[in-house]
């Protein structure tokens, strides 16, 4: 099973670690490409810093966000599941797991980045800030500079297995699975069982719950059919529509009564 997770846009401080190796992160493929944004990145926000805020969308309160990305090389780095916070990650708590959960994280979170590109979550990355949304002013947009190298890399990584997929639009908009890999994708969304409506909150804390579930049960669906049949027994209410043709995803609503 791959878990496709969006970052969080809130990071914890990078510490006092060992500076980043790029050369050591998973997923080589996206080398150069990381290159090429950190490089315009830390020039950007080395440069003039209205400039840098403008491009990053940064509020005059957030100007201490331009100062980290300009020393981007020499922060310290932490594995990235310490890194991103928020809603999401909170409720999948990955300090928390037992480590066989701990070891199924490993191998089957990535999290995908303006910056990075797609990572996992032992990476040992420095904070940073760098939607997908942004454009650059050499790179330019973000999501389609990392659409071919991503098309390019994921389908090994996916394997033969389940494609959960449970990023935010600007994210899944980097890569899409086609072909057989989209056939065993699902997508979920969360909805608010009385207004059938998406509430951002929970819609996030429920995705992290869901991670945590299936890490810590140790279950291993292979398709998106048993990925509904493993959630439906760990007590969520799930509706699922199967893809009307094939190499399109299964679309998955889980439904929630409380807001939380």
């Amino acid at each position: 099973m791959l878990v496709l997770l969006p970052p969080s846009e809130g990071k914890a401080a990078s510490g006092r670690g060992a500076p980043l190796k790029p050369e050591s992160l998973s997923l080589p493929g996206l080398a150069a490409a990381r290159a090429a944004v950190l490089d315009e990145l830390v020039e950007l926000c080395t440069g003039d810093e209205v400039k840098a805020r403008e491009v990053l969308g940064l509020s005059e309160g957030l100007r201490g966000e331009v100062a980290k990305n300009a020393g981007l090389r020499t922060a310290g780095a932490r594995p990235a599941g310490e890194i991103y916070t928020g809603v999401l990650y909170d409720a999948l708590g990955l300090a928390s797991l037992d480590p066989a959960a701990k070891r199924r994280a490993a191998r089957s979170l990535l999290v995908f980045s303006g910056l990075w590109g797609a990572l996992r979550v032992t990476d040992r990355i420095p904070s940073y800030r760098c939607s997908m949304g942004v454009r650059l002013p050499g790179l330019g947009a973000l999501g389609a500079h990392w659409r071919t190298p991503l098309a390019d890399v994921l389908p090994a990584v996916a394997g033969e297995g389940l494609v959960l997929d449970l990023r935010s639009a600007a994210y899944a908009a980097a890569w899409k699975p086609q072909g057989e890999v989209a056939g065993r994708t699902a997508t979920v969304r969360v909805l608010h069982a009385p207004t059938r409506k998406v509430v951002s909150h929970f819609n996030k804390a429920t995705k992290g719950r869901i991670v945590r579930s299936l890490l810590s049960s140790g279950v291993a669906p292979e398709g998106p059919g048993e990925l509904v049949t493993a959630l439906r027994d760990l007590g969520y209410v799930v509706e699922a529509q199967a893809p009307a043709r094939a190499g399109r995803a299964w679309s998955l609503d889980v439904l929630v009564a409380e807001v939380h």
